[in-house]
């Protein structure tokens, strides 16, 4: 019981008077509460999904692609795809919105939610930006918002809508557009008008502020955008970890840091590895790039018990909605770190057998009821969508915070080899 009153706050009781077509109470039948999906997000960056959507790749090389993602789609129920300007957009007025949109529409088939990153960031970036004065560029980024966040509403409805926003206008490996306008408008002065421009296009979307820095200075950052009356909607947070698991202390220490907001936190990039760590004096990760950076059965051990305990935690905490990984396979990694929940061959290492036990299995519902002689049935399970399964037929819910009592009716139409 310990665990269930932990995690009270991602259950609910829901009580449903039962009745069939002509609206008879369905009296002493067995009830089935079979969960199909999650309210929290369980997601990975999968950009593979452009790929498997578009088909565009040989034909050996798409039957591995899909093997690896089938996987992902046994557990995961949240993805975010790439809209890197430079490679989204490489050629002015030409960006990939066709390949996007497919690979969007190829995961919202398969009741998959959908993340756009970023929108604005200083890195990979429209190199022909430079080509420009800061207000033409300024011009160009809110036309790219107005595009792509116009383009892609109702396909994805969640953005971050701009990264790394500390070290943007300080920003000095190479010259780049975004870190000019930066410059000019200041951090909240950008952010401001980045998240304007995108709620203008699609209000409904969920908003992100996503940053790798979880120093006093992103929460200086954050204090500002809410005292300059910025929405945002959720704050997110990268964690990669090559050079070592955060531990419980500072996974601990960063929530209680920025839950004094108030607002939903996102883990947006989390990495744990199954190698050797990066050296510690590695200051920027992108400089550590070795030519061979293996998966091992030691290292794999640690890795698992690292995600049982990280994830437990995030799940635990009300504040904390979606854990992305960055990313589910090691094919492709960013850095080349064997950071994913499969290997380069595609097989499950012992991370993704303990993070399916936990989704599916710990963090579940499958309970079976007996209705009342008024129809009435009740049970309590975790937040998401669920299938009503009762005498061969189903009815399909959602179970969220609100308990009230609702009436569900039985329909002719039926289940498994049944008459539809």
């Amino acid at each position: 019981m310990g665990q269930m009153n932990e995690l009270a706050h991602r259950r609910a009781s829901k009580t449903i008077k039962l009745v069939d077509a002509s609206g008879t109470p369905v009296k002493g039948k067995e009830v089935i509460f079979k969960q199909t999906n999650h309210q929290f997000l369980f997601g990975c960056g999968l950009f593979e999904a452009v790929e498997v959507a578009n088909r565009n790749v040989p034909e050996d090389r798409l039957a591995f692609l899909e093997q690896g993602v089938d996987q992902f789609l046994e557990i995961f129920n949240f993805a975010t795809l790439p809209f890197y300007w430079e490679n989204f957009e490489p050629e002015k007025g030409k960006p990939r919105t066709r390949e996007l949109k497919a690979a969007a529409q190829w995961l919202k088939d398969r009741n998959i939610v959908v993340k756009g990153h970023p929108l604005c960031w200083h890195t990979l970036t429209a190199p022909w930006l430079l080509d420009m004065s800061n207000e033409e560029i300024l011009k160009a980024q809110f036309a790219r918002i107005e595009r792509d966040v116009s383009d892609f509403k109702g396909l994805i409805d969640m953005w971050d809508v701009i990264n790394e926003v500390v070290i943007m206008p300080i920003f000095d490996k190479y010259d780049n557009g975004i870190t000019r306008i930066s410059n000019d408008l200041g951090r909240v002065g950008i952010i401001k008008e980045m998240f304007a421009k995108t709620r203008e296009f699609n209000p409904e979307a969920t908003l992100l502020l996503n940053d790798f820095n979880t120093s006093i200075n992103y929460e200086i950052l954050i204090d500002g955008c809410l005292q300059a009356g910025i929405p945002i909607d959720a704050i997110g947070i990268q964690s990669h970890q090559h050079q070592g698991y955060w531990g419980r202390e500072k996974l601990e220490e960063v929530l209680e840091r920025f839950s004094q907001f108030g607002l939903p936190i996102h883990f947006t990039e989390n990495t744990l590895t199954s190698g050797h760590l990066m050296p510690p004096e590695i200051v920027d990760l992108n400089d550590y790039q070795p030519i061979d950076w293996p998966s091992t059965p030691e290292f794999e051990a640690r890795q698992a018990k690292e995600v049982e305990e990280m994830y437990s935690i995030l799940f635990k905490h009300k504040l904390v909605k979606g854990i992305t990984s960055w990313s589910f396979s090691d094919d492709g990694a960013w850095l080349g770190a064997p950071a994913g929940f499969i290997r380069k061959d595609n097989s499950p290492k012992p991370a993704y057998d303990v993070l399916k036990k936990l989704i599916k299995g710990n963090w579940f519902t499958n309970v079976t009821q007996i209705t009342d002689d008024h129809g009435i049935v009740s049970f309590e399970g975790f937040l998401g969508e669920y299938d009503l399964i009762c005498d061969g037929k189903k009815v399909s819910f959602h179970l969220n915070e609100e308990s009230d009592t609702a009436l569900m009716v039985l329909t002719e139409k039926r289940i498994g080899s049944r008459i539809m």
